[in-house]
Order: C-alpha cells, then sequence, then structure tokens
C-alpha cells in the first residue's frame, strides 16, 4: 500500500516538476520509503534524492511506500525488469501474489524479492492486459514500457484504489490523490454537473468525471495507455464488468455453502501480511463475519479490533460489538469521538480526504483508523461493498418489490409487501414510492419527487447557475429495464454509489499510513452472488443479505445473524451539528460562502435556523454546504 504519482512530458517541453513537495505531500500514504525515477531517451535514472537530470524526463514516476509484504530493500519503488525493459510505480497489494508467483516460476521467470510488486510486473511482462483478470487484489499502478514507449495505467475491479489523472497540450499526470495533480498545474475549475449531484445526492466520485472539469480517475476495472510519442488523449478500455446473470440450478442450501467457501478463501487471502492486522467491527453483520472468519480460520491468532461507539442510546452498537469481541476472544478498541473532537479535526479530514464528503459519519470512520495507527496496527480489514453485493440497505428491499411487479408476479409483490413493512424503518407509502422511481421512466420522477415533497432542486440552489452550464434537475436512481430491478440496481450501486465510500476508506485509513483490505470485494465473490436468485438476496419476507445469513451460521453467532436493524456508522449528526451551533453559522459566513454562486449560504442559514429550532427535520445539505466551504476555500476552487 502505497502513494504514486508521475508525469508524461513532451519531448522539449519544459514543466514545473515540484517532486520534492510531492513526495511529501504523500507522506502519510508511504511512511517507510520513497523513490523515483526519470527516463528520457532509453536513459534511466532511479534514486530518493531528486536531483533534476541535466536533460528534461520523458516520464517520472514518483512513489512512497508503506512497507507490508516483503519489508526489505528488495521490495522498493519504481520496480524495473532484470532486462530494463519495463518499470512499475504500484500502489495496492495482490492477495494471490503467491500462487501468480509459482506458475510464472514454471513459466521460467526468476525473482529477486519475495514482493507482490515484483510479481505484478512480472505478470504484465509475460501476459499483457491479460495479467488484470488474474489478479486478486486492490491495485492501482503505472508501467513504464521502453520498448513500445508507452505508460500504461489500470485500476482494480472496484475502484478500491484511487487513481487520478488530468491532462495538458504537452502532459499527462496521474496520481493517488487530488493535491499533486494540484502541483503539476491541474486546472481548478469546477464541474457544474458533479457539483449538482453531489449538493443533492452526496456523490461525486464514479465512472471518469470527478468535481473538477479537468480531473478525472481511471474508472474502476479499466486500463490506458500514454503514448511517449504521440497525443495524450485518453482512450480508457475495460477489462472485467459486473456478469448480473440468473441461475436457477442451485438450491439455497448449495448456495450458502458455495458463498461460505468463497468467502472464508478471500478472508484467508485478506490475511497475507508480514506485518500486523487487525479489522474494523461495527456490529453488524459484514464486519463481525469478517472477525469470526479470521477466528474460524486462526483459531490462535491474536485479533485487534476497532469500534466507534455513539453517545446515543438510538445509534450505538456497543451491545453487539461486545458479543463479537466475546465470541472471538478479541482486544475490543472503542472510540467516542465527540462534536469538539470533530471540529478540532475538521480542517484536516477534509484536506486528507481531497473532495466533500457525504456526512459526520466518515468522521467515525477516520477516528478508527486513527485508533488502529495509535495501537500499532498497520492492516486492517474492513467490510465495505458488502451492503452493495448482498442488498443490505433498506431501499434495496424497494428494489425487490419493482421486480416482483416488473415480472407480473402481483401475489408475491403484495405479499411482500405487507412483510417488508415490518422491518424497522420501512412503511408502505416509503416502499412503495421508492419502487416506483425504478419502475417509472425519469423524466417522470420530477413531479412524483415534488408530490412528496423531495424536490430535485431545493430553494436555496441557483438553478441559473446550473441551467447556463447545461444542467437540469435530475435524478440519480434511474430507471431499470431489466426483469430483475434488484440485481439492475447492485449493479448500479457497485459502479456508481460504492466508489463514494471506497474513497472515504482510503483516505481515511491512509491518512494515518494504516492499509484498509475489503473482503468482500473480489469478482468471484461479486459474479457468484449477481448469479443468484432475487429472492436468495431479499428473501420473501424482506430478510436482506438472506443467503450470506445462512452461510455465515455457526461461524457467527446468532445473535448477530438475527439482527433486524441496520445502523452501520451512524453519528448523531444532529446532535453534534447542535453543540457546533456557532461554529455552523461562522462557516456560511465566512466570504468564500458568499462568494459561491451556486447556492444561496443566506438560504442555507434560514434552513439551519429551522432545524436548530425543530421546525425541521435534519437534512444532508447543511453539512454538504460546509464542506463545499470548506474544500473552495482549502483548494481555490473556481466557479466560472
Amino acid at each position: 500500500m502505497c502513494g504514486i504519482a508521475g508525469l508524461v512530458l513532451k519531448q522539449g517541453c519544459d514543466h514545473k516538476l515540484p517532486v520534492r513537495t510531492i513526495l511529501e505531500q504523500m507522506r502519510h500514504r508511504g511512511p517507510d520509503d520513497h523513490g523515483f525515477l526519470a527516463y528520457s531517451k532509453g536513459i534511466t535514472v532511479l534514486g530518493r534524492d531528486w536531483d533534476t537530470p541535466e536533460t528534461n524526463p520523458e516520464v517520472v514516476f514518483l512513489h512512497r511506500r508503506l512497507s507490508i509484504l516483503d519489508l526489505s530493500e528488495t521490495g522498493w519503488q519504481p520496480m524495473g525488469t532484470r532486462d530494463g525493459r519495463y518499470f512499475i510505480t504500484f500502489n495496492g497489494e495482490i492477495y494471490n501474489y503467491v500462487e501468480l508467483r509459482a506458475e510464472l516460476g514454471r513459466l521460467g521467470y526468476e525473482f529477486r524479492s519475495q514482493s507482490d510488486t515484483e510479481v505484478l510486473l512480472t505478470a504484465y511482462a509475460a501476459w499483457g492486459t491479460n495479467a488484470l483478470r488474474r489478479l486478486v487484489g486492490m491495485f492501482a499502478f503505472a508501467i513504464l514500457d521502453t520498448v513500445r514507449r508507452v505508460v500504461f495505467l489500470a485500476r482494480d475491479f472496484f475502484g478500491i484504489k484511487p487513481l487520478y489523472y488530468t491532462v495538458s497540450k504537452d502532459s499527462f499526470a496521474f496520481a493517488s490523490e487530488l493535491k499533486p495533480l494540484l502541483e503539476f498545474g491541474a486546472d481548478r475549475r469546477v464541474n457544474a454537473d458533479r457539483l449538482f449531484e453531489y449538493l443533492r445526492f452526496g456523490l461525486c466520485d464514479y465512472g471518469s468525471e470527478t468535481l473538477l472539469s479537468n480531473v478525472f480517475q481511471l474508472a474502476s476495472a479499466s486500463y490506458m495507455e500514454i503514448p511517449l510519442d504521440g497525443s495524450f488523449k485518453t482512450h480508457p478500455e475495460f477489462y472485467w464488468k459486473p456478469n448480473v446473470c440468473s441461475r436457477n440450478d442451485i438450491s439455497f442450501d448449495e448456495a450458502s455453502n458455495q458463498l461460505r467457501d468463497i468467502f472464508l478463501k478471500s478472508v484467508r487471502l485478506h490475511l497475507r501480511s508480514d506485518v500486523a492486522v487487525g479489522s474494523a467491527l461495527s456490529g453488524g453483520i459484514d464486519s463481525s463475519s469478517i472477525v469470526m472468519a479470521v477466528r474460524h480460520l486462526e483459531p490462535k491468532q491474536e485479533i485487534h479490533t476497532f469500534s466507534y461507539i455513539a453517545d446515543d442510546a438510538t445509534l450505538t452498537e456497543e451491545r453487539w460489538v461486545d458479543i463479537v469481541g466475546s465470541a472471538g476472544h478479541a482486544c475490543v478498541h472503542k472510540m467516542r469521538p465527540t462534536a469538539e473532537e470533530l471540529l478540532a479535526d475538521f480542517d484536516h479530514l477534509t484536506y486528507a480526504l481531497d473532495w466533500p464528503t457525504g456526512g459526520t459519519s466518515l468522521y467515525a470512520q477516520y477516528c478508527v483508523f486513527r485508533a488502529a495507527r495509535d495501537a500499532g496496527i498497520k492492516v486492517m480489514l474492513d467490510g465495505q461493498g458488502a451492503d452493495e453485493i448482498l442488498a443490505g440497505y433498506r431501499f434495496f428491499l424497494a428494489a425487490r418489490l419493482a421486480s416482483l411487479i416488473r415480472q407480473r408476479r402481483w401475489g408475491d409483490a403484495g405479499e411482500f409487501l405487507q412483510k417488508a413493512t415490518h422491518w424497522p424503518g420501512m412503511d408502505k407509502k416509503t416502499l412503495i414510492f421508492t419502487a416506483s422511481d425504478y419502475l417509472l421512466p425519469t423524466r417522470a420522477q420530477v413531479p412524483l419527487r415534488r408530490l412528496i415533497g423531495k424536490e430535485l432542486a431545493p430553494a436555496w440552489l441557483n438553478r441559473s447557475w446550473f441551467r447556463r452550464r447545461g444542467v437540469s434537475p435530475h435524478a440519480f436512481r434511474y430507471s431499470a429495464q431489466e426483469p430483475e430491478v434488484l440485481k439492475e440496481s447492485l449493479r448500479r450501486h457497485l459502479t456508481d454509489s460504492l466508489p463514494n465510500l471506497l474513497r472515504y476508506e482510503d483516505r481515511n485509513s491512509m491518512s494515518f499510513s494504516v492499509e484498509s483490505r475489503v473482503p468482500f470485494l473480489i469478482p468471484e465473490l461479486v459474479d457468484f452472488v449477481l448469479s443468484l436468485p432475487e429472492e436468495y438476496l431479499v428473501a420473501p419476507d424482506g430478510t436482506s443479505k438472506a443467503v450470506f445469513r445462512q452461510a455465515m451460521r455457526g461461524i457467527v453467532p446468532d445473535a448477530i445473524l438475527d439482527r433486524r436493524d441496520k445502523i452501520g456508522f451512524a453519528t448523531p449528526e444532529r446532535k453534534w451539528l447542535s453543540a457546533l451551533n456557532s461554529w455552523v453559522f461562522q462557516v456560511l459566513e465566512r466570504d468564500v460562502a458568499r462568494e459561491i454562486p451556486v447556492f444561496d449560504s443566506a438560504a442555507i442559514k434560514r434552513e439551519w435556523e429551522c432545524i436548530e429550532k425543530g421546525r425541521r427535520p435534519l437534512t444532508e445539505y447543511v453539512w454538504r454546504c460546509l464542506n463545499v466551504i470548506q474544500w473552495t476555500e482549502r483548494f481555490a476552487v473556481q466557479y466560472v
């Protein structure tokens, strides 16, 4: 796990090369070591202390190392092949590197290190782009091919590891985070379409676009080549997509047994490390399953878990954390952050995350990874992604209802509507209206949302500013055309919503030099789950994750598997912001807040006053606007 950055330059181009600044900027991603590569006209220079070569380089690779596998000098990067043809700068882990190394060894390849980096580089040399589908891991990397004179970039199947880039007439720059690209001179103008989607839906990280108009990200499961001789036009290609299919040749019990085997195999692979491994534990089904799977696989291993405990009786999951901690014989670490601590850390939190965030729950996650760092844990396992593939969120009940309606299974739909609304947080009106989102054409969602008081463009938004830039109010939940609406919705969330959560995971963990691993996110497990009948995921009585709950019987305490509520890292946001009332007004009254043309800060203040006085329920909009103000000020964002 590391931080990477790089630059491809037109020959003769004199470009600012703030190498030392960027290496220092990325120190948190890799405090253990660093290195650079400078390449020009067949000459490659590798080193730690940057001295600009006499001639302007065509390619620069930068690397910060967090040593997890092969802690020795032989794992240093940028790394090259023996013949000097290929060089790599790599962020991530390849969990099946042991098996790939053995296979490559049988083909005659020799290795100098015990690192997964060398295995990845050799796999690319042996198999080219075909190597990507053979990987089990999380990765973002760049490889220089000095013979073909191209830089090859790739990102893992789900976008667990980040890879941003910006393009100009004379250069192509890439990095693990936004900040190095700004050092390379990236344009700071805002992307109006993505800004609308963030303010309205809290999303900004999916596909290739970002909140800045000329900063992009390589989409998950894609790669591209940048020629050293030619234009820097980017043409990403996908090497994998979630396989949404249906199979009816497997019983529920067979499916649960097979899912258990795949999950345990994934957890075993994710435990490969030369440093201590811990686990995030919320007390929910996903994180509890990881902790108990580790105990099942490694009966004698010391397990450290890290949990956020809410200071709110309606949100706390301490009871469930204690059940798992006791059953797993774990050393349980508990964090109880306060509003005052959030305020003290707010500046660093928003800076570390690069982009505005969706809610205060991200601070709870931030505190968990800080506690892991303080306890000397360098690798953490986390349950991210399970809800998106196993239909864990409440709104997936509506998608299942929409499937039954689309398939004209009226009796099953009526029975499901009756039973599913017995689950906490769900009622018939919400279920029916949300199901209609999946069934009605997208254009029909605007009047429907107006009818239930959920305008797509709230009054505090400057609609004319967005309209002048070609952005009109639009829904994010697009209507599904497939008969299996639930599985189509799962596929969309994997590609559209999950990347936001993975960005938070990456930045929060790497802020404290901790590697976070997500065992649910391997293609084998995802493809298997998406092949199952929908009723295996959401049962006829509305039970979510039905097949996975069954798969973990005998490993995870029944009390956890039988939970009907869902809390996650929910924070007392209303309570926290109320405690910080004066600070909220202070931010909304900053000069920069009044200068941001996309919303009316005075209207947001009035909205907050109504919320504070109990006249209106808390919405996400106040937090999002606070974030946009902070982000604009910190990164000098331009609204032109």
